[in-house]
């Protein structure tokens, strides 16, 4: 008998960043204050979506001049939700394992097992130099982050966690309270072959860069192939692929939209997160990941979220995203111009629809036995 195929999950950006999501000038009807992403968590947990994702930032930069804390916002939004999982952005350096394994510890006692991480690797050199934090290797990077999220396990998991590596040493380390429930679901960024490394050996979920569901397919397959090759136990990694949705009633109106956000890009701005973001994919040895084939409209997105083709009607987006989802997506991250209002409308118009045509290949699938 054929297994039922899970139903693709849904998950936005915090915008707990000032600017919004693109670097343009264009209006985005979008706020990074406490009041407006309660609201927002709240009409997205109303909507239909699993998951929140906050973001991580020290300095400015890009339209992002103001930050707020992820793990503390996280916390926040967690408070004034039921239901809705939110995962909080973390870098190691100005984190330890010691102290993240405890602070979301902590939380799961306070709202319940609804927190996650996100261990970002690192691409922003400037904002590791302003605080004082050394800055390694691209792939190194990623050692440190497996290491992290090894020892973020371990605690959580062991009574008397001893772990000796590179970057992290723990000598009979005794955490109590543990968490509540499971232990809580480790996410990671990237794409470079480190990246994928990294993901087929300990983490919970892979986010990728937006991409078309052939680019998105290759990096799955390879994932796949070396979670065999690793013999990795337990459940495989689950797939998270960026997209910007720009959903209007037809397909005309949706390409504008886009066209005038390009139109008012902020060039000096995307050339500057362009400079920035060569620490990343083309940083690997093998030149390839995040950004490190990005046009310059790919980076008016912050994430190439234009390259997931979110864009258009209702119809055409829920067939789209059912297309990522037979490359191998387990969720979609969104962005939108402007949050409240395209939560709602995206809950309402394109989730029912990909239901739909989940139910329908469900049915066929029944069918055909």
């Amino acid at each position: 008998m054929n297994a039922k195929v899970e139903p693709i999950k849904f998950a936005y950006w915090v915008p707990n960043v000032s600017g919004g999501l693109v670097i343009s000038s264009v209006e985005q009807r979008t706020s990074w204050t406490p009041e407006y992403n309660r609201k927002l968590a709240q009409i997205a947990e109303a909507s239909g979506f699993d998951y929140a994702l906050s973001q991580i930032r020290f300095t400015a930069g890009y339209g992002a001049d103001n930050q707020h804390e992820s793990l503390s916002f996280t916390h926040d939004l967690l408070a004034h939700t039921e239901t809705l999982k939110v995962i909080a952005a973390v870098l190691p350096g100005p984190w330890n394992p010691a102290l993240l394994s405890k602070q979301i510890a902590t939380i799961t006692h306070l709202v319940g097992p609804r927190v996650a991480v996100n261990i970002v690797s690192g691409w922003f050199r400037g904002e590791f130099t302003a605080i004082g934090e050394p800055w390694y290797d691209h792939d190194e990077r990623y050692r440190r982050s497996e290491e992290f999220i090894n020892t973020l396990r371990g605690i959580w998991s062991e009574d008397a966690f001893t772990f000796k590596g590179d970057f992290y040493r723990f000598h009979d380390y005794a955490q109590k309270p543990k968490p509540v429930g499971a232990l809580p679901e480790i996410f990671q960024g990237g794409s470079s072959r480190a990246a994928r490394d990294m993901a087929a050996r300990v983490s919970d979920w892979y986010f990728t860069n937006g991409n078309t569901p052939d680019g998105l397919k290759v990096q799955v397959d390879d994932i796949r192939g070396k979670e065999l090759a690793f013999g990795r136990k337990g459940p495989r990694a689950k797939i998270g692929i960026n997209a910007f949705g720009i959903v209007r009633a037809t397909e005309a109106e949706a390409k504008a939209e886009l066209q005038n956000v390009l139109d008012h890009a902020i060039p000096d701005a995307v050339r500057g997160f362009h400079h920035e973001v060569q620490n990343a994919g083309n940083a690997s040895p093998e030149r390839e990941g995040n950004w490190a084939k990005s046009t310059f409209q790919d980076l008016v997105q912050y994430n190439d979220g234009f390259r997931s083709n979110l864009i258009g009607t209702p119809e055409q987006v829920a067939e789209r995203i059912l297309g990522l989802k037979d490359a191998g997506a387990d969720l979609i991250l969104l962005g939108f111009l402007h949050f409240q209002e395209e939560v709602e409308f995206f809950g309402k118009h394109v989730i029912p629809l990909v239901r739909e045509l989940e139910a329908e290949r469900n049915r066929t699938a029944v069918a055909a036995e």
